[in-house]
């Protein structure tokens, strides 16, 4: 790891909660417009790999690794579900993936660079501290090792995972820097997240009227009649299989990368390492007023915030420190926070009259005043680097792992072909036999079925269950590697008789006949109330249950109605006095009748207002950020920089067509 995280320190054994991944959380996939199946530029990527973005490669191995991430965060606990489940996280990952590079590409073209110097510091003081670094100390280098091989990573993949979110931050930093929120907005927020309601409330509970509905055989047998279409096929079809499993662990040890193989890549790709002229610079920004409706400037205020930068500026020519003075001074208030820290920058990155400034100073120079359209700058330059083109031993650690994913990726899918070939030919135990693997028979077995070597893979099971009676052999990709099945039997599918499904039957019948019935008189008691201007006499006469709540926020929760922004939150429109319509929560019906209604004090405002300030800023960059993620997807489809393969998301996301296509 960087030399810096090998000074000594305790080792402790720390189990990762989840998956470490670097995941861009707050980016929005869904705006990615059609999903994956969307034609995006021309050409398919090689075996093995899902797509490429501006030629930077997606593996499956990366898809696969990510799904399983998003499961491990979904199911903490694991189970079974996890491996059913897997190629339904599989398009969601693929398209988190893409995004990412997607992010990553753009940061490093607006000239955003990740040091080796931030990686450290976020890794002993941001999101990862607590595992790496727990109580500040370092775990040591072989514990940081294992924790990482424990979740299937390498310590470059995982580092440049780190610098991938750092430059992540960065450009959502820069673009959601546009972000304002008014005091106006915030007294608003304040006032609709605050303010408190107390009322009468009557209760009809569902289960109580389940219980009074006993059906008789002849409506059990109206009810499945009329309901036969639920219950058609309702047994489901099991198939007898023979099958085979070509694992990638095993070939992945065959398999080599040689330095002619990373000379190739190189040369092909030299493009995406070539790096433009950078400064890595700090500023501290007095803020100028902008032009009134008539387009002129205050002068006045322009002589003032002079004189601010003039001071500044003479603490920091006195030996002032230029960090600390920027977090006290500094207008920026997305960099005054990292020090005045802009970071990378290339050129046409800024205005001219920052950059201009910028790139004429020296390594570790500070300017004078500059003024841009933003106000007055004292610019300082941390470090320099000249436009060159990174090494291959530079670049070796990123190249290698994608190269051994492809040639596996490729090696599997060559042996699995080959296979196919002799089991579609000759049979599949011969096959197999010739290659010296063992053929698992099953008795039969349904789609929700693990299978021994297998476990539970829904994509082997709807591809085994897609094929057609007396198909010949076919493939599917499992966690494990690629599979290669035949079917040897099918038991269609059966609809069960009325007999056989009685119990189910009363109790789908009782629950629907309770939910229409607690409709119906929910809404009664609702009308009686309001016209008898009583809901505890209308609770009375329909024997619901009254109760009281204490005084309740938006974000409250109150028993038998659980929280108060759902239907319930109609409270907060109402004045006192007011009686609600009926207010179904699924277990309950429910009716209000206001009694208080509490308005939050000045006092409060002072206490709650940077919160909510923050929160509405958070929002508002998300929402910025995401539009500029959505604009810039949608420039990279049309000029053709994304290609997906299609191929490999269907093996991928095999459960996703199968279920779309029934």
């Amino acid at each position: 790891m960087i030399r810096f995280l090998q000074t000594p320190g305790p080792l402790k054994k720390i189990i990762l909660g989840g998956m470490l991944l670097v995941i861009c959380a707050a980016m929005v996939i869904t705006l990615i417009p059609g999903g994956l199946g969307s034609s995006l530029g021309l050409g398919t990527p090689g075996a093995g790999v899902v797509a490429t973005v501006m030629g930077d490669p997606v593996t499956v191995v990366e898809v696969q690794r990510e799904a399983k991430g998003m499961l491990q965060q979904q199911f903490p606990q694991g189970g079974a579900q996890m491996e059913a489940l897997l190629p339904y996280f599989a398009q969601r990952a693929a398209e988190t993936l893409i995004q990412q590079k997607l992010i990553v590409k753009e940061a490093q073209h607006l000239g955003f660079r990740a040091t080796d110097d931030e990686v450290r510091d976020e890794l002993q003081h941001g999101r990862y501290a607590s595992v790496f670094f727990p109580n500040g100390n370092f775990v040591g280098q072989n514990e940081y090792e294992s924790i990482l091989q424990q979740h299937d990573f390498t310590v470059p993949l995982f580092e440049d995972g780190v610098k991938d979110q750092i430059l992540f931050d960065k450009l959502r930093n820069l673009i959601g820097g546009s972000a304002t929120v008014t005091d106006a907005d915030v007294r608003q927020e304040f006032e609709k997240r605050n303010v408190k309601v107390k009322f009468d409330y009557a209760v009809l509970s569902k289960d109580q009227i389940e219980k009074g509905i006993h059906p008789t055989d002849v409506e059990l047998k109206a009810f499945y009649d009329r309901n036969q279409a639920n219950y058609k096929n309702s047994i489901p079809e099991k198939r007898k299989i023979e099958y085979v499993v070509l694992e990638n662990s095993k070939v992945a040890d065959q398999v080599q990368v040689s330095t002619a193989d990373l000379q190739t890549y190189y040369d092909q790709h030299r493009d995406e390492y070539r790096t433009s002229d950078q400064v890595n610079v700090r500023h501290i920004l007095i803020k100028t007023p902008l032009p009134d409706a008539s387009g002129k400037i205050d002068a006045s205020g322009v002589e003032t915030a002079r004189k601010k930068a003039e001071d500044v500026l003479k603490q920091v020519q006195a030996g002032g420190d230029f960090a600390k003075l920027a977090a006290q001074y500094s207008e920026d208030t997305a960099s005054a926070k990292n020090g005045g820290s802009i970071g990378w920058i290339g050129r046409g990155r800024t205005v001219p009259e920052f950059e201009k400034a910028a790139f004429a100073l020296p390594k570790g120079g500070t300017s004078d005043l500059v003024q841009s359209t933003y106000g007055f700058h004292i610019i300082r330059v941390d470090d320099k680097q000249d436009a060159h083109l990174k090494t291959l031993s530079e670049v070796r650690a990123q190249i290698e792992p994608t190269l051994k994913q492809q040639k596996v990726a490729q090696a599997v899918s060559s042996q699995a072909d080959a296979l196919l070939a002799q089991a579609r030919n000759e049979g599949l135990e011969k096959a197999a036999a010739a290659r010296g693997m063992q053929v698992v028979t099953t008795d039969f077995v349904g789609r929700t079925d693990a299978l021994p070597g297998v476990g539970l893979s829904q994509q082997l099971m709807d591809a085994i269950f897609s094929a057609a009676d007396k198909s010949p052999a076919d493939e599917a990709s499992v966690t494990q590697g690629v599979a290669i099945f035949h079917v040897l039997e099918i038991r269609p599918p059966a609809t069960p008789s009325f007999e056989d499904v009685k119990s189910k039957l009363e109790d789908e019948f009782k629950t629907q006949q309770a939910q229409t019935l607690l409709t119906q008189r929910t809404q009664e008691l609702s009308d009686r109330a309001k016209a008898e201007h009583d809901l505890k006499k209308a609770a009375k006469e329909l024997g619901a249950t009254m109760k009281t709540s204490d005084f309740v926020a938006p974000d409250g929760q109150v028993p038998d109605i659980g929280g108060m922004s759902g239907g319930a939150s109609v409270a907060f429109t109402m004045k006192p006095g007011d009686i609600s319509g009926p207010i179904d929560n699924a277990s309950n019906g429910v009716v209000l009748s206001l009694l208080e209604r509490q308005e939050p004090t000045d006092a409060d405002y002072a206490q709650k207002k940077d919160q909510i300030r923050d929160s509405l800023m958070q929002n508002k960059q998300s929402e910025i950020f995401g539009m500029f993620v959505m604009n810039l997807h949608d420039q990279m489809e049309k000029s053709g920089k994304i290609k997906i393969n299609q191929d490999e998301m269907k093996r991928l996301t095999r459960a996703q067509g199968g279920e779309q296509g029934e």
